[in-house]
């Protein structure tokens, strides 16, 4: 049987596969050693590449929703009807909305019809999983480095000591940082004589593989990263080196911080002094280091703030575009070469005001734009992969807005907890019948390489890609309302052109079916690649932040806090009808400390109620010292037990929404992304 190779699309890891096919069926799914990147690593989510293409519930043909009952339609009758209503509904002086969910940044043609859609909707409000996710990382790219899309790369393979602050590496396989296997890269490097130090509420299987684990209270951790910059100063130990003659600011950020005490510091993040000032001794020893911090730091009301400080770690100790620090990757394409460094500003959410920032408003703001009266109201709404209900906060005041949308439409393989309120879901073809590159992801790979996987199979009769469905869709809406005719280029005819720039092109990956290894990260790409020439260490907003940061030290102690979690075995809410990956023990529970139990009278396996301001569900109660007292965990992704959802295997074991507890009204302001992390809650026996 004939065996291809293929790039796993589902996480950013982009593992390297061997696909055996028989007539026209995935037969087994393996990770290919010879492959540049991965080398062999697998996880168990590639397997469900196979339950994708074989799911009977995944839809095949466009659907309308007639009443309460789904009815087939064809492609022509479906494009027409909705560039129709959406012209309809905009010459009435409403507005139209888009939403992007993340499985985008992993399908480069896809990403590539965006402008066209947005373009002929014409409407402002562009909204995607960017602000429930990484938009923290981005902006600061912008204000430190001068472009959002220059990020800082951990090199963990040639790191001395690595810390971690609210990430799972080994749950999520990297995170805004493409590292396949990277369980066995930390053994590498504690054999190495390597340590890594992981600060996290909860002790993760990361954490469990760590050399030392400090538990942190949920949404400290700016107070946390402020105070190991604060020992560094007070220690003699901010030695930026080589990076001194093109830094602006270094001091006056430092200067902004001595406002704090360390010890404030430590008692409000519940890491000990002690253990602040051990870590910034290791940090500050002059052998290679790397700070890294990702969800838990990003989905939290300090979430600019965070990656800032971070940033200043990796500066002070002058282990930014050094081997073994952060570093910058020399990708096939470059993504910041020859473009704009984002934009932030430009106007503003009609209810609330919230800044436009690269072109998206927050998620926070979709539910109050759909549901308040006046000039520019959303009445249409376009979803293109993404599962808002489950994925943004207050997800249960979203699901109601959506039923009030006079034209929703959803581009999605599934009726899921979002598309049950499409008018029309148009489907895309399976997976396998798409090409692959990593266009978002291959620059922040921990290690430069392209790799391109070509279709392994035809798209069925009467089925369409995700970027010919966009295409098509942004022609008849901009059709219907009399704007000029859309052309596109091809995606592979666009892709080529890019890797021609860089010096490839498309035949040369094609005949390299393991990808092309681009070599190590190199040092000394700064200040090159910055867009100013210089890194603005104290940029203003920040400093204006610090106020912010004082304020919550006064703050009384709430009695629970709620963070999120995630697992090998799923990826946010769309693994969840595969079969082999939700066998096992159950996952979405409660974990809770066995003394914040005792206090309720709840024991292993309970079942509980969980409520916050947004919501209240009920779940198992998981009783373990793995979660600090004063927090508890849910899983994300969870919550398919509403009506109407048709995911068979998913319904079995539904779960709930963690984001029916998470509140829109908890936000970092300067990006706008939601702060899940910390969510105040109560919790009682069921």
């Amino acid at each position: 049987m004939p065996v291809f190779t293929r790039t796993c699309h589902i996480c950013e890891a982009n593992c390297g596969l061997l696909v055996e096919l028989e007539d026209g069926r995935v037969v087994s799914i393996k990770g290919d050693p010879d492959d540049v990147l991965s080398q062999g690593h697998i996880c168990p989510k590639a397997t469900a590449i196979a339950d994708i293409e074989a799911d009977p519930d995944r839809l095949r043909t466009p659907l309308k929703r007639v009443g309460g009952d789904w009815v087939p339609v064809s492609w022509e009758e479906a494009f027409a009807d909705i560039g129709a209503r959406y012209a309809s509904l905009k010459a009435r002086g409403f507005e139209g909305a888009l939403y992007i969910g993340n499985p985008s940044a992993h399908n480069y043609s896809l990403g590539m019809a965006f402008p066209g859609l947005k373009k002929a909707l014409g409407t402002p409000n562009v909204f995607s999983a960017s602000t429930v996710d990484q938009i923290p990382q981005q902006l600061v790219n912008m204000l430190m480095f001068g472009h959002n899309a220059l990020w800082p790369i951990p090199d963990i393979d040639r790191t001395r000591l690595m810390v971690i602050v609210g990430a799972n590496p080994f749950a999520s396989n990297g995170s805004t940082w493409t590292v396949p296997g990277v369980r066995a890269r930390v053994k590498a490097l504690q054999a190495r004589g390597g340590r890594l130090v992981v600060v996290d509420p909860r002790r993760t299987e990361t954490a469990e593989t760590a050399d030392a684990h400090l538990f942190i209270r949920p949404g400290t951790d700016a107070a946390f990263l402020a105070a190991l910059l604060l020992a560094l100063d007070e220690a003699g130990l901010v030695r930026p080196g080589r990076l001194a003659t093109f830094l602006d600011g270094l001091e006056a950020a430092l200067a902004a911080l001595r406002r704090f005490a360390i010890a404030d510091l430590a008692a409000f993040s519940g890491v000990a002094e002690a253990e602040i000032r051990a870590l910034a001794g290791a940090l500050g020893s002059g052998e290679p280091a790397v700070v890294y911090g990702r969800m838990g730091v990003s989905t939290a009301a300090f979430g600019t703030l965070n990656h800032w400080l971070i940033q200043l770690l990796n500066i002070a100790t002058g282990n930014l575009d050094r081997e073994g620090g952060a570093m910058f990757s020399s990708p096939a394409i470059d993504l910041v070469a020859g473009s704009g460094p984002g934009n932030r500003g430009r106007y503003r959410s009609r209810v609330s005001g919230h800044p436009e920032l690269l072109g998206e408003f927050p998620v926070v703001a979709l539910a109050e734009e759909i549901t308040t009266p006046g000039e520019g109201q959303v009445k249409a709404l376009v979803v293109v992969a993404g599962n808002p209900v489950l994925s943004c906060p207050d997800g249960g005041a979203l699901d109601r807005a959506l039923q009030t949308l006079e034209l929703m439409v959803s581009v999605d393989m599934y009726v899921t907890e979002t598309s049950r309120h499409a008018h029309y879901i148009l489907p895309p073809c399976g997976p396998l019948s798409k090409d692959h590159y990593p266009l978002a992801l291959g620059p922040i790979a921990v290690r430069n390489f392209a790799k391109y996987s070509p279709v392994l199979l035809p798209v069925p009769e009467g089925e369409k890609t995700d970027w010919e469905i966009v295409t098509e869709l942004a022609r008849a809406i901009a059709g219907a309302r009399g704007l000029p005719p859309q052309n596109p280029v091809p995606p592979r005819v666009m892709l080529d052109g890019m890797l021609k720039r860089g010096g490839l092109s498309l035949a040369a990956l094609e005949a390299a079916p393991h990808g092309l290894d681009l070599g190590p990260l190199e040092p000394g790409r700064l200040p090159g690649r910055l867009r100013e020439g210089v890194i603005r260490c104290a940029p203003a907003e920040c400093l204006a932040d610090l106020d912010r940061l004082a304020a919550a030290l006064a703050e009384p102690a709430h009695g629970l806090l709620l963070i999120g979690r995630r697992h090998i075995r799923s990826n946010n809410s769309w693994l969840h009808n595969s079969r082999r990956l939700m066998k096992g023990p159950e996952r979405c529970t409660l974990m809770i400390h066995p003394e914040d139990a005792r206090a309720r009278g709840i024991a292993d396996g309970d079942r509980v109620r969980v409520s916050s301001s947004a919501g209240a569900v009920e779940v198992p109660a998981e009783v373990t010292e793995a979660i600090m007292p004063g927090t508890v965990s849910l899983p994300h992704g969870y919550g398919h037990g509403r009506a109407g959802v048709r995911l068979s295997v998913a319904r079995e074991r539904p779960g709930a929404s963690i984001n029916d507890l998470t509140r829109r009204d908890r936000f970092d302001p300067l990006s706008g992304n939601a702060a899940f992390s910390g969510t105040p809650v109560e919790v009682v026996a069921a």
